[in-house]
């Protein structure tokens, strides 16, 4: 799975903030779900729309891009 199969950036979904691919929910719910202490379960239960493939690689691509 790359990048283009995680991320949609489209200006009638939310004004072109970035969301997981076929879905209404923006990447930075995953983010701040995940700061605040909440498990991936939890944050998978408050949005269905995302798979959990691609809330696992979401991290992953962002470290791999970030070179951190």
């Amino acid at each position: 799975m790359n990048i283009d199969d995680l991320i949609e950036c489209d200006p009638e979904k939310l004004s072109g903030t970035p969301v997981f691919l076929g879905t209404r929910v923006s990447i930075k719910n995953l983010f701040d779900c995940l700061e605040d202490g909440e498990s991936l379960d939890d944050f998978l239960e408050q949005f269905p729309t995302v798979t959990r493939e691609q809330a696992l690689r979401m991290p992953e691509e962002s470290k791999e891009r970030l070179h951190i």
